[in-house]
């Protein structure tokens, strides 16, 4: 179990003059201008829990983190990482858990990726039979076996990914930390992150902190979002709660093979129907509001004016229900 209470964490930077004189009037008479990154953030997270910790740049998602892996101590506050206090007890803490930068590698830079995870395997004390389930299930989901035997250094920005989240994985903690774990990578590498991670969850119930600013991310692998904005929390619900409480605009795409002219029109004339385009020439794309209309209704009336040969529904996008949390401007805990 994770615990958060009032965790607080202030940055001072110095207020200098320009030049020289400057530079000696700060050496003795320094001021100070206090930023508040983290400001008295509360929350607990349960074991086999996959959450998305969230919110724009500067919001304090990563300060929070490094401040529960304990490599930032708060300005006030108290954590609680299965017990223990992380900064406290760094080692025995960092036994438990795993920790992926999307912008900083673990890996030793110049030596082949096999031989850092034969070091972390060491280090960690990782019984043989362990280490190589893990490393089996690495290379099926990773295909770890076409860059394994190269330096960090040599490795593209999505086989270090790979390599940096099997790392973390090694030793099986029951906690991992995600910072921003899919930025910058293909669609085909982010896939095989979202896979693992979704697998470790579910089937060995590890606890899951996932900061990223990919909604995909959140959507595939969280079943609980904590938004944070100017250093506090304004929102921590469970997804599916949060769709109660702010319903999204349901979609519709629908397969033509013709149909009547002025269907376009009468339908963006219809209460309930938001926006109505045509993606192609035989490809209609509908959004609506679900308490008005149900897709049933919808696909009714186009019907009428034209022959449907396929459609499906299109899920709200759960960024637009994030656009609406810091819209509304309250505090929902």
């Amino acid at each position: 179990m994770i615990e958060a209470t009032d965790l607080t964490k202030e940055f001072k930077t110095p207020i200098k003059q320009p030049g020289l004189k400057g530079a000696v009037r700060h050496l003795f008479h320094g001021e100070y201008r206090t930023k508040m990154a983290v400001d008295h953030v509360n929350f607990t997270i349960e074991q086999g829990e996959a959450v998305a910790y969230i919110g724009p740049n500067g919001a304090g998602k990563s300060t929070t983190i490094k401040m529960l892996t304990g490599i930032l101590k708060p300005t006030s506050g108290r954590i609680q990482i299965d017990g223990i206090d992380p900064q406290k007890n760094r080692i025995q803490n960092a036994k438990n858990i795993g920790v992926v930068f999307g912008q900083r590698t673990q890996l030793w830079w110049d030596i082949p990726i096999e031989e850092s995870f034969t070091l972390l395997k060491n280090i960690y004390e990782i019984p043989d039979a362990v280490y190589q389930e893990n490393m089996r299930l690495f290379h099926e989901i990773f295909g770890l076996s076409e860059f394994v035997g190269r330096a960090a250094r040599k490795l593209s920005l999505g086989q270090r990914m790979r390599a940096d989240l099997a790392a973390a994985l090694l030793h099986n903690p029951s906690i991992v930390f995600l910072d921003e774990p899919t930025i910058g990578l293909d669609v085909g590498t982010k896939e095989a992150m979202r896979e693992l991670i979704q697998k470790i969850n579910r089937e060995r119930e590890v606890t899951v902190i996932l900061t990223s600013h990919d909604l995909r991310d959140v959507e595939n692998i969280c079943q609980r979002i904590i938004v944070i904005d100017n250093g506090q929390v304004i929102c921590d619900k469970r997804i599916d709660q949060l769709t109660k409480e702010y319903p999204m605009d349901r979609g519709l795409i629908l397969t033509l093979s013709q149909m009547q002219p002025g269907l376009l029109e009468q339908l963006r004339a219809t209460d309930g129907i938001t926006s109505v385009s045509m993606a192609d020439a035989f490809t209609m794309e509908v959004t609506f509001a679900p308490e008005k209309h149900t897709a049933f209704e919808i696909v009714k009336e186009i019907n009428e004016f034209a022959q449907i040969q396929d459609f499906k529904l299109a899920e709200p996008s759960i960024e637009r229900m994030i656009e609406k949390i810091y819209r509304s401007g309250e505090v929902k805990k």
